[in-house]
């Protein structure tokens, strides 16, 4: 399984000892705003959706959604990695981090090291990336790593399309 290092950061691949976590960071309201309420309400529900998404994607892609924890104290405080979504024909990076550490620079320390992982480890010429047409941080952040906006897509709502070739 991967794990990624970064300064302050460790970031390995989420399983369902993590369940609770996940249940916090999937129902805090700007989950649902920008990205989306999964219907996920107990812990057995998380665990179902740790096994059935970022488990089974890493088993048969090599790549998913990692649990980001801070390396001083092991806290879990957000999720970034790579998922293969049906309707994009590359990787697409996704993160998303607790509201209480927004604005330190984790999630660009955490998506810098896999957007690193992806080139050098997993050989990827380019990755994707997708955000909420209001989501004006993730845009800032995705400019920041130099992923450049493609177009604008429509599928349940309508999303901004970015591509960082590697």
């Amino acid at each position: 399984m991967p794990h990624i290092s970064t300064a302050r950061l460790c970031l390995s691949t989420i399983s369902i000892h993590d369940a609770a976590f996940y249940l916090q960071l999937l129902n805090e309201p700007s989950w649902h705003q920008f990205i989306g309420d999964r219907g996920i309400r107990t812990l057995e529900d998380a665990q179902t959706a740790i096994i059935n998404g970022p488990v089974d994607m890493q088993n048969r892609l090599g790549f998913s959604l990692y649990i980001v924890k801070l390396k001083d104290s092991a806290t879990p405080i957000g999720l970034c990695g790579l998922l293969k979504r049906d309707y994009l024909e590359d990787a697409d990076l996704g993160y998303a981090f607790l509201p209480q550490y927004w604005g330190q620079g984790f999630a660009f320390e955490a998506a810098t090291g896999v957007v690193k992982y992806a080139k050098e480890v997993l050989n990827m010429p380019r990755l994707l990336a997708t955000t909420d047409l209001n989501n004006q941080t993730s845009m800032q952040l995705l400019n920041k790593l130099n992923f450049k906006l493609i177009k604008t897509l429509s599928l349940h709502k309508e999303l901004k399309l970015f591509a960082l070739e590697l």
